[in-house]
């Protein structure tokens, strides 16, 4: 099993320390749980919460060393964290493992120095804070979350989840962060890119959301569907669609659309020893070469060893 060590740093934000234990645990692959969540500070015993919640941690930095991934959550002491916490996390990245962050958590990785030279982002009300107290991070204010190497960071709240579904997508592919996803009640694929802060889920003017209408597109994948073919569906203009479509996703309906298509052909690629020509129609992305084009701009692979990735036998 991947072992996970998720820190906690005093006064603890609650909803982010819950978030990775949360994800993590629901992953399984034939059944079969896929991690191992522990989390640890430095003084065990009862913790301070940023609210009116603490929180019991019974297990020491010792768990760190011997985890593969090593996550940081929110915390209110931007400026004062404990030594020990740093010099576990100094460690654990001259070891080699992957080390991440939701949050104002980035500040903890920031202050002990793994940061720098590195692109990485927090909660944006923190932003200019953190660009100030940490000029030589490359910060990105507007987007959910942002991978640079081994090191992997989010914004604020939710965007955690967004985090957490991205490395089991790495992990173990689009099948399985999906189904993770959906036991969460959670959308399964919200890039990295996406911006933070979006204006509404319901759009003022209707009163609903295009819900709906991406429902329906996601059932016609493999149909080359327009922007005509979207507005007509959701009874309204171009120009409305793209600016409520923005407004829901954070993207345009273009944009989301090939998004769904690269992450139907991962999961067709995962699931099936369908020929590259099939896989690129059934996932609306057209021919193998576009498959392989779009593929290799998202994840860094050809189809072929995509496929390979997630479909070895386990040793």
């Amino acid at each position: 099993m991947h072992r996970v060590a998720v820190i906690a740093v005093p006064p603890v934000t609650t909803f982010d320390l819950s978030i990775p234990e949360l994800i993590f645990t629901a992953a399984a692959v034939d059944g079969r749980p896929v991690y191992d969540v522990r989390i640890c500070t430095a003084e065990p015993g009862v913790l301070p919460g940023s609210g009116r919640l603490a929180v019991a941690v019974s297990d020491g930095l010792d768990t760190v060393e011997a985890a593969d991934t090593v996550m940081v959550t929110g915390t209110a002491a931007r400026d004062s964290t404990d030594p020990r916490v740093l010099a576990a996390l100094r460690t654990a990245a001259e070891a080699g493992k992957r080390i991440a962050s939701i949050c104002t958590g980035a500040f903890v990785l920031a202050e002990a120095g793994l940061l720098a030279g590195r692109r990485a982002t927090t909660y944006w009300a923190r932003s200019a804070e953190f660009r100030q107290r940490y000029p030589m991070v490359r910060l990105e204010q507007d987007v959910l979350f942002v991978e640079d190497g081994p090191v992997l960071t989010s914004a604020g709240l939710a965007a955690g989840i967004d985090l957490c579904l991205h490395m089991i997508r790495a992990d173990h592919g689009a099948a399985v962060a999906n189904a993770v996803a959906r036991l969460a009640v959670f959308a399964p694929v919200r890039p990295g890119g996406q911006a933070q802060f979006i204006e509404t889920a319901l759009p003022p003017e209707h009163g609903t959301s295009l819900a709906d209408t991406r429902a329906w597109a996601l059932n016609r994948l493999d149909e080359p569907l327009t922007l005509t073919d979207l507005a007509r569906y959701a009874q309204t203009s171009i120009r409305t669609l793209t600016r409520r479509f923005r407004a829901e996703t954070g993207l345009s309906p273009l944009q989301w659309l090939l998004h769904q298509r690269v992450d139907r052909a991962r999961e067709l690629l995962e699931s099936t020893n369908l020929p590259m020509d099939l896989v690129a129609l059934r996932s609306g992305l057209g021919s193998a070469d576009s498959l392989r084009q779009h593929l290799l701009r998202r994840v860094g692979l050809t189809p072929t060893a995509y496929r390979r990735s997630f479909t070895q036998s386990p040793s």
